[in-house]
């Protein structure tokens, strides 16, 4: 049962093999509805939810498949009422598009695959979501974070409005915020099992080096991802204590 205290942080699948995974244990303090809208399912009005968690997924932003075109619009709405979001892969791709910017399908680089160093700019000092994920003892060119990576579209051009966090060696728009949303075109959720799933799906990915880099890393990308989630978590449940009446 749902406690009607807890904020609920609406979580947005648009993929059957893209689900919330490791997430789902670390995301303190709030209440996660799951809504399926590769299957039809609506979030609602943007402005009554408490947070908005939108996931990945193989199909491009700019597709006409099922879901897609309902979830930009829900994160142009959820911007435009300072919902706190994230973003994460397809999803960071969506709210780019969302809010003004542009994704390449099959971008030149090529896929993105495995362990990267996602590495971060000064802007992400003192970022309420990733800020807790950059060691400001360390120079500015060696605030990297090891973080899981399977996508082949990129971001290309951010929203005038964001605010650009990370970049890896091949993709510049790594983890990006546009008002109360975030972006990160990483996967801070996926579990090794998972990253082996995705990475079996493509013939351009060399699937044992996957999995030998996401067994060698695994213990410092766990805690990576889990510091992101309750980050997350802990915006969601600050701003709902903020919209609730005294």
């Amino acid at each position: 049962m749902t406690d009607a205290t807890t904020p609920v942080l609406t979580v947005v699948q648009l993929d059957d093999g893209v689900s919330l995974d490791r997430f789902a244990d670390w995301l303190d303090g709030v209440d996660v509805r799951l809504v399926r809208a590769d299957l039809g399912e609506s979030a609602g009005p943007a402005d009554a939810l408490d947070g908005l968690l939108v996931l990945g997924g193989q199909m491009s932003a700019k597709s006409n498949e099922p879901g897609i075109a309902e979830t930009r619009a829900l994160l142009t709405d959820a911007v435009a009422a300072g919902v706190p979001t994230l973003g994460i892969c397809l999803g960071a791709q969506l709210l780019a598009v969302a809010t003004g910017g542009q994704v390449h399908v099959a971008a030149p680089p090529g896929r993105e695959s495995g362990i990267i160093d996602v590495h971060w700019r000064p802007e992400a000092l003192d970022d309420e979501l990733v800020g807790g994920l950059v060691d400001a003892d360390l120079p500015e060119e060696r605030r990297a974070t090891r973080m899981p990576s399977m996508h082949a579209d990129a971001i290309v051009d951010l929203p005038r409005a964001a605010r650009w966090l990370a970049h890896s060696r091949a993709y510049p728009y790594q983890a990006f915020r546009v008002g109360s949303a975030w972006g990160v075109q990483f996967h801070p959720e996926a579990s090794p099992a998972t990253l082996h799933a995705w990475a079996s799906l493509h013939d351009d990915v060399d699937t044992d080096a996957v999995d030998a880099a996401a067994a060698e890393h695994d213990e410092v990308v766990a805690g990576a991802g889990r510091v992101l989630a309750r980050a997350f978590a802990g915006i969601v449940v600050a701003r709902a204590a903020e919209r609730t009446p005294a």
